[in-house]
């Protein structure tokens, strides 16, 4: 699927959740979800190059831990994947301990979580949202991670053409 179609698709999906109220909403929610799909793929890199590289994310709490939906039934989706989301991860990630000097790899994880926020509130159409995430794109791939700002491109786009009130971005 081509970038700019995923953002498609992902707007439509959010646009059914009765938490996403606009197009910042629907910014939040994607930027939080593709940073995680996006690390998990960075440290996959840096610990084939690394064998003593140790995620600051919890284990439970990396995307292919918990994201991936093998279509076997198991897969967090409903009131799971929310309490999950909402009361693990968020909280877990935003209050991360860090050292005075630790790297930017580790800052960059807390940061990104400190003020963010999940504003779905139906489990099964964030469910869609991951599993569309998840399906459409491999960001150990090269070509793939620098294809990025093709989504960022299309969400301008689309706010560019939405004539939103007067605002700007």
């Amino acid at each position: 699927m081509a970038l700019g179609s995923l953002v498609k698709t992902l707007q439509n999906i959010m646009r059914n959740d009765a938490g996403i109220n606009g197009d910042a909403q629907r910014i939040e929610q994607m930027t939080w979800l593709f940073f995680l799909k996006i690390y998990d793929a960075k440290e996959e890199e840096w610990e084939f190059h690394d064998d003593s590289y140790e995620s600051i994310i919890p284990d439970r709490l990396r995307w292919h831990s918990w994201a991936p939906d093998a279509k076997d039934g198991n897969a967090l989706t409903g009131d799971e994947l929310l309490d999950f989301i909402n009361n693990d991860l968020f909280k877990t990630l935003a209050s991360l301990e860090l050292a005075q000097n630790a790297p930017l790899r580790q800052v960059v994880v807390k940061a990104a979580f400190t003020d963010a926020n999940n504003y779905m509130k139906d489990g099964i159409l964030l469910r869609q949202v991951v599993n569309a995430i998840d399906d459409a794109v491999d960001f150990t791939e090269y070509k793939e991670r620098h294809a990025f700002g093709e989504i960022y491109e299309t969400i301008l786009k689309d706010l560019q053409s939405a004539g939103n009130a007067g605002e700007f971005y």
